[in-house]
């Protein structure tokens, strides 16, 4: 498991990392979210020893990164600065990687394998694009076979086919039993493979439960009406207490009754129903909703 406890960091007197405390269990991808500045990289750097906490601590399997003899054996980390030497080729970055490690030599071949690399072995890291690039982090982090995976935005720079194919990977991986910790801005495909979430901003933690969780607790969920006597029925349903929207399209959008409720409120007073649908917010619009009522409207839109 990853384990952190009060994780503090200040610069000065601004507190990027506040007391944040959470545990990431294996057997799950837990996507780690946060607004442009909530302070993920630097909860994930201190987690790998690279930021030291002002107060507070990370471990991982118990123990502190800096405590780990051989941490690529343990920890596969790929974070948005790591970057081998570009003119290292491919296969020596990852040679090194195994050397340093003591990881046997055959599990170079089988990482670069695993990424879809093994044609671009000899190719010299400056040559790379920035989905190969990206490839070769992956296959550093995987190198060691680590029970635990800790990556940084890990989809920039690969296109739709490579994307899937880290959701797949992702996946396999935690249905291994290992634990994989995600931090991406791409909600979309946070909500295809993250079963678990951790949400910060500013620092703080504002949630830490399941995927399906968050979005019931902190989303909008409505049930969509469509009649011929929408202000009829708007009425009706009114006197009920509900929250009513009138949409762009002239359907209703009613919470805080399920559709079955409708249903009989609307065949009370004999009023036919053209659609009764029920409908439940994304991930990406539960998040912004989230992050947004802590924040000033004068602060604009919140990037992701």
């Amino acid at each position: 498991m990853i384990d952190a406890k009060n994780l503090t960091k200040r610069y000065g007197e601004h507190t990027v990392v506040g007391g944040l405390t959470f545990t990431v269990r294996p057997g799950a991808v837990t996507g780690f979210l946060g607004p442009n500045g909530a302070g993920k990289s630097t909860t994930l750097r201190m987690m790998l020893g690279l930021t030291r906490p002002d107060e507070g601590t990370a471990r991982i399997g118990g123990r502190a990164y800096r405590d780990l003899r051989h941490p690529a054996r343990h920890v596969g980390a790929l974070l948005e600065s790591s970057v081998p030497h570009r003119s290292l080729t491919a296969l020596d970055h990852l040679r090194w990687l195994a050397q340093s490690n003591r990881i046997p030599r055959r599990r170079v071949d089988e990482a670069l394998d695993a990424v879809g690399l093994t044609g671009a072995a000899r190719r010299r890291v400056g040559t790379f694009s920035l989905g190969m690039g990206q490839r070769l982090g992956l296959a550093a982090a995987l190198l060691g076979d680590p029970p635990v995976l800790l990556l940084d935005e890990p989809v920039n720079g690969l296109d739709a086919e490579g994307i899937r194919w880290l959701r797949e990977l992702l996946r396999a991986q935690a249905a291994e039993g290992r634990t994989v910790l995600v931090s991406s801005h791409m909600m979309a495909e946070m909500s295809m493979v993250a079963d678990h979430l951790v949400v910060i901003d500013r620092g703080l933690l504002l949630a830490d439960t399941g995927m399906a969780d968050f979005i019931e607790r902190h989303g909008r969920s409505y049930v969509r009406v469509r009649t011929p006597e929408p202000g009829f029925l708007g009425r009706e349903l009114e006197r009920k207490g509900v929250t009513l929207r009138v949409a762009s399209d002239g359907s209703l959008e009613v919470s805080g009754l399920t559709a079955a409720e409708i249903n009989q409120i609307a065949a009370a007073v004999s009023l036919p129903l053209n659609e009764l649908s029920t409908h439940t917010g994304s991930l990406e619009d539960t998040f912004l909703a989230l992050v947004g009522r802590r924040r000033p409207a004068s602060e604009g839109n919140t990037r992701v």
